[in-house]
């Protein structure tokens, strides 16, 4: 974690909280009687709220088996490629991974930490639109770094993290689709605020700005990254006048709904309408024509995360906070040239 976190608490922090001596402190830690109860009390739940880790729990953690705990919204081919990767690294490290679906779950709180490190994880790695600034203070309070895989949202507090270089791959899906002579050419992206989504949409405008293509408000919708996304937004870019002949997907699952979207109203992929993604999932190679898309280095994110986060439990110094890796523009067959005449 970042220099500027919340530090461990000592014997001293808990004693000056509750105004008692360290002696105290440490008799109600080693289960002493000669404390009285109201004082034990006090204390106890002073070690509760400052996360204090009693050496002999620091011990028993040691002598377990590593885990890291990994997060995860939705088990999808995005993720899916994403956890392979961390499992490999952590096969490699002789680190187990427990994957969690967080979805409706509502983790947090100081208690909720100290129990991850009691089952002997040695760090976190999220792939969420979170966490949030409660929980990244309570694991900090507890010991535990985190490491943000593509984060949708930056959290408040610092964070380290693991991405793409999301602008780079939008601006490389947009001047393919220049390069072909489209000039109608439409953005769908992910939420308006993510930040994954805000940085792929400022790829797409920097590069029809360079060509000198306006882009009317209308071409740019956000909605989110999945099918039905694609499905509902696509149908609204495609019942514009006059309607794209392009449109860049800011992922695979929002262009497959897409194509689905023009299918429906009897246009043909690519000839009547040329299709882009980002990610390059499984799916992107399981449709027809196959899909043109960004690759993320999906795999890849998930090792280097994994490999951050145990050098971070470590007490290493990292060289960055964020590390983006390349992504690449795959031509297949969902895109073609504009025809002529």
């Amino acid at each position: 974690m970042p220099g500027n976190s919340p530090r461990r608490a000592t014997l001293a922090t808990v004693a000056a909280s509750a105004g008692v001596s360290v002696t105290t402190v440490s008799k109600v830690l080693n289960g002493r009687s000669d404390v009285a109860p109201a004082t034990r009390s006090r204390v106890q739940s002073l070690l509760l709220e400052h996360g204090y880790v009693h050496r002999s729990s620091r011990r028993d953690r040691a002598e377990m088996p590593a885990t890291v705990e990994m997060w995860v919204d939705d088990l999808c081919s995005y993720s899916a490629e994403i956890i392979k990767g961390t499992i490999e690294a952590g096969a490699e490290s002789g680190v187990a991974v427990v994957v969690t679906n967080t979805r409706g779950t509502a983790a947090g709180g100081t208690s909720w930490a100290r129990d991850l490190v009691a089952a002997g994880r040695r760090a976190m790695i999220t792939l969420t639109s979170g966490p949030t600034s409660t929980q990244l203070a309570a694991l900090s309070r507890a010991g535990l770094p985190v490491v943000v895989i593509d984060p949708l949202n930056l959290p408040d507090t610092p964070v380290s993290s693991v991405g793409s270089t999301n602008f780079a791959g939008g601006l490389a899906a947009t001047q393919h689709l220049l390069a072909l002579g489209h000039r109608r050419i439409a953005y769908l992206g992910g939420p308006a605020t993510a930040v994954i989504n805000q940085a792929r949409m400022h790829g797409y405008r920097a590069a029809m700005e360079a060509a000198g293509v306006p882009v009317p408000p209308e071409y740019v919708r956000t909605a989110g990254f999945c099918y039905p996304h694609g499905v509902k937004e696509g149908a609204a870019l495609l019942d514009l006048h006059p309607a794209p002949t392009a449109i860049f997907a800011a992922g695979d699952g929002s262009a497959l709904g897409t194509i689905q979207a023009a299918r429906a109203r009897g246009l043909r992929i690519p000839e009547d309408l040329s299709v882009v993604g980002f990610d390059d999932t499984e799916m992107a190679t399981m449709t027809s024509p196959q899909l043109t898309t960004v690759r993320q280095p999906l795999r890849e994110m998930g090792i280097v995360a994994l490999r951050t986060a145990l050098r971070l439990a470590a007490g290493e110094k990292i060289e960055s906070h964020h590390l983006e890796l390349a992504t690449e523009l795959v031509v297949r067959g969902s895109s073609r040239a504009l025809p002529t005449g």
